[in-house]
């Protein structure tokens, strides 16, 4: 790292989280700015912003403030150079949260599958290229009923 420190809004642009997020994620003690300008600025480094980075990832992926600590927590230990037996210990949390974050991805991209199909129904619905079933009534897919190939409803 070269030493430069950012402002909060120049943090906020680079990570697309709020400037209240980022105050509030340093009310909670996630992400701590490094320094203080004299006229009391937050200031932030690369490291402070990889860090809000790791916490903006986790968000939508369901993690709690407290799981987000945990790791970043975790992590931190890592790199100040755990000996081997805690080292091991800290990686077996990180491999936790790596597992919770893939089973948490698998279950998004079924949502994303639903959605896209849904949208799609919707696309052709508006293009007048509703597929009727037999009769004359509109079929499953034209009526959203469907499901996405390797869904299933809920």
């Amino acid at each position: 790292m070269d030493g430069k420190h950012m402002q909060i809004g120049e943090v906020a642009a680079r990570t697309e989280l709020s400037l209240r997020t980022i105050r509030h994620y340093e009310e909670t003690g996630l992400v701590v700015p490094s320094a203080r300008s004299q006229g009391g600025f937050r200031l932030y480094t690369e490291n402070d912003v990889a860090r809000l980075m790791v916490v903006r990832r986790m968000k939508p992926l369901g993690f709690s403030l407290d799981q987000m600590r945990d790791l970043l927590d975790a992590t931190d230990r890592l790199d100040a150079g755990a000996d081997a037996e805690e080292r091991e210990a800290l990686l077996e949390r990180v491999r936790g949260y790596q597992q919770a974050a893939a089973e948490q991805v698998e279950k998004l991209r079924v949502q994303l599958a639903r959605a896209e199909d849904f949208e799609g129904t919707l696309r052709a619905r508006l293009a007048g290229d509703a597929p009727t079933a037999p009769g004359g009534q509109p079929s499953p897919l034209a009526t959203g009923s469907g499901t996405s190939p390797g869904t299933t409803r809920t």
